[in-house]
């Protein structure tokens, strides 16, 4: 029997051993950021900036489609190359990235590829089937004709990369993920608005489509903006202080109980009173989504800035900030992830509430959504009358999508289809009537399964009272025989108005209205309180 001789480790081979391992530590190979992997989807036409880490000052050179770039690590060990002129293909390309050590990327298209953020109705995957794929489980799930759907997903131009749920007290520069092409076996883990959204697109476009899943259920608004963008905003004073309050609180207690062992029966979390994360219970204020700038830690700066065609947003049922700071918050997400992202104004487009028999679904939100409708290059998808009455994540994403893809098909792609449903415009007093006028009525109005539903009309008295509406043209009538002098109409105003019906020809939906202002709720953009579009066309 062969044995291998013992080594006697003396100070000299120690010393040789401890400065082998040290060059190891120290000689980092080349790594791109993890969006940068097999089967991605680069945005055409636009810089495209890939980055990662290297040795301080060392080259890096990143090759693809004919185009090399070059440039050096900085002291930070950061590096960033730009990428121009990428002309969309479906054809497979591939990509190396070289400095000491040289990495290969296979199987990359280039087309259109957007973001999707929010809370669970985002997160929410295709396949609700637990027990067929168990790895779902965490997540909300299951669509209307899940297995025909599924089976019908050999979509190999749809791509996504889903960021993981995760907070972070501090900016992360890196997440962990990789790119799925879209299979019949891997869709049920896909985001549903995401697949649905871009396979529509997809056979619009025809184009391959990347879709980048970055959500967290139950998160608020404010957990995806930068700490410094909040902190500049005196509105916002009380959520920063609260949250610096309850930081300092769990570490105050955290640190106690380092040295001396906490109540029986409770954790030094708890001892704090900070509110939990998702799951229950009671922990750490940063491991919470519904706090400011935890998110866009962990799940967007990590991501910018990858070149994106828009985002797609679905978030609202957890709105802690109050009615009157929500426009405020949402008008930070969207301008401060463009300044980041450097690409100027690009599209935002935000799904409104669907209807639902919960206070937090109620019109007051709906209207409070619809004020992001001020700012350019917005658009609002309307939901209303796809929601489920005790189901906070309701199945029909197909239909939602199909109303997300004509917004970017019409706004983005230049097609020539309507993409909202009657919006509304303005009202005049006729006599005992009210005359309501919109905007994108198509090839006309209509009332969808019988006369139409869920108008009010008010007088003086400020008393809404249900009123018969008809169509008139491209108008509307309401009328009601208790109201001789009217002033105020409203429509769909409540949070589950079934079998509201006002539609256009097109088959889209008319979202809630109203022209009053006679609750303490923010006004929503144009005349009268209905999500009027900026600019109008």
């Amino acid at each position: 029997m062969n044995y291998l001789p013992r080594m006697k480790l003396t100070t000299a081979s120690m010393g040789l051993l401890f400065t082998l391992c040290n060059l190891a530590v120290l000689r980092a190979d080349v790594k791109p950021a993890a969006l940068f992997g097999d089967h991605m989807v680069l945005q055409q036409g636009m810089s495209v900036p890939v980055w990662g880490w290297a040795d301080a000052g060392e080259q890096v050179t990143v090759s693809i489609a004919g185009q090399r770039q070059s440039t050096t690590a900085g002291a930070d060990r950061k590096w960033m190359v730009r990428l121009t002129n990428l002309q969309a293909s479906a054809d497979p390309i591939e990509m190396t990235i070289a400095g000491k050590n040289t990495i290969r990327i296979v199987d990359i298209l280039v087309g259109e590829v957007w973001l999707g953020s929010g809370q669970s109705n985002m997160d929410f995957v295709v396949s609700g089937d637990m027990a067929k794929y168990p790895g779902m489980a965490q997540r909300f799930a299951g669509v209307v004709n899940e297995a025909e759907e599924i089976a019908a997903a050999n979509c190999p131009k749809i791509r996504e990369f889903r960021v993981p749920l995760k907070t972070s007290e501090l900016p992360v520069d890196d997440v962990v993920g990789k790119w799925q092409v879209c299979t019949p076996a891997t869709v049920p883990g896909f985001s549903a608005i995401g697949y649905f959204f871009s396979r529509d697109l997809q056979k619009a476009i025809n184009q391959p489509i990347g879709f980048i899943t970055s959500a967290f259920g139950a998160s608020c608004a404010q957990a995806w903006v930068n700490k410094d963008v909040l902190e500049s905003d005196a509105r916002l004073k009380s959520i920063m202080d609260g949250f610096a309050a309850q930081v300092a609180a769990f570490k105050s207690a955290a640190a106690a109980a380092d040295s001396s062992p906490p109540p029986a029966g409770a954790t030094a979390a708890q001892a704090a009173g900070a509110p939990g994360g998702r799951g229950g219970g009671r922990g750490s204020p940063l491991t919470n989504q519904h706090n400011p700038y935890v998110l866009w830690n962990a799940m967007i700066k990590p991501i910018q800035p990858y070149a994106i065609k828009g985002v797609l947003w679905y978030q609202g049922e957890s709105i802690t900030e109050g009615l009157q700071l929500y426009p405020v918050v949402m008008e930070h997400v969207i301008t401060s992830w463009r300044q980041q992202w450097g690409q100027g104004e690009f599209p935002f487009y935000f799904v409104q509430l669907a209807a639902q028999d919960a206070d937090s679904n109620r019109p007051e939100v709906r209207e409070a959504q619809a004020q992001a409708l001020r700012l350019p290059n917005t658009a609002m998808a309307v939901a209303m009358d796809i929601g489920e009455k005790t189901n906070v994540h309701p199945k029909n994403k197909q239909d939602l999508c199909d109303r997300l893809a004509r917004i970017a098909r019409a706004k983005v792609y230049g097609e020539k289809i309507e993409y909202y449903g009657p919006m509304y415009d303005s009202m005049q007093v006729e006599g005992q009537s009210i005359r309501v006028e919109f905007t994108h009525v198509g090839g006309g109005l209509a009332a969808r399964g019988g006369d139409l539903k869920w108008f009010q009309i008010a007088g003086a008295d400020k008393n809404f009272v249900e009123a018969s509406a008809k169509i008139d043209g491209n108008t509307v009538v309401v009328t009601a025989a208790g109201v001789p002098a009217p002033v105020a109409v409203r429509y769909a105003w409540n949070r589950w108005p079934e079998g509201a019906n006002l539609y256009n020809t097109d088959g889209l939906p008319a979202p809630q209205f109203r022209s009053d202002d006679w609750v303490s709720s923010p006004p929503a953009a144009g005349g009268g309180r209905g999500p009027a579009e900026v600019p109008r066309n």
